[in-house]
């Protein structure tokens, strides 16, 4: 059955909301994978990312979950991969390279804002109590 064009425009807008609320469309992990590529740059591969995690959050970051991650990151946009040349400290392996897309900064930037202003007034929160100043 062939749906129109106008059934189609609000399915596609359903489909970025969620009881009114909008989606936000980085996950934690994702967020925390942009960043450690974004702040190791030239140096952003596969271990470093991993290892640059794990140093932010104290957690161990599973390699699964990391190449996972960095998959569907890059099918979204957000990220670039390729095979970087190998390296004899490597066994001859290449490192997979990653770098961060003008898309991804976007969204990573729209998502930082989002729990700045969502954290604005609770105890947590730097400042919480100099809104009134």
């Amino acid at each position: 059955m062939k749906r129109s064009a106008i059934g189609r425009g609000v399915l596609d807008t359903l489909a970025r909301y969620n009881h009114n609320v909008e989606v936000i469309m980085l996950g934690e992990f994702e967020y925390l994978l942009i960043c450690a590529t974004a702040r190791l740059g030239d140096d952003a591969y596969g271990a470093a990312i991993r290892l640059s995690v794990e140093k932010a959050t104290g957690c161990r970051c599973s390699v699964g979950a990391l190449y996972t991650t960095l998959h569907r990151l890059e099918q979204k946009g957000l990220l670039h991969t390729w095979m970087g040349e190998a390296t004899p400290e490597r066994g001859g392996r290449p490192k997979r390279r990653v770098r961060v897309t003008a898309k991804g900064t976007r969204e990573a930037t729209n998502f930082y804002n989002t729990v700045v202003r969502a954290s604005q007034g609770v105890s947590w929160a730097p400042n919480a109590g100099l809104e009134g100043s």
